[in-house]
């Protein structure tokens, strides 16, 4: 039984100091907004035509 009590005594002060992180990381730690640029290449935006016609889709 003194095995068990010293495992579950260990995982709370393992819990205890993961918690104690991220409250510090919360107060502590501000971010920083900007601005986020994303490029999309252009065979996305406008494919290469085939030259054939789809009359089959709405």
């Amino acid at each position: 039984m003194p095995t068990l009590f010293r495992f579950l005594f260990v995982c709370a002060i393992l819990a205890g100091a993961v918690y104690g992180a991220m409250l510090a990381l919360v107060t502590f730690v501000e971010p920083e907004p900007r601005d986020v640029t994303i490029r999309i290449p252009s065979e996305r935006v406008n494919p290469p035509a085939t030259g054939a016609i789809d009359t089959t889709r709405k």
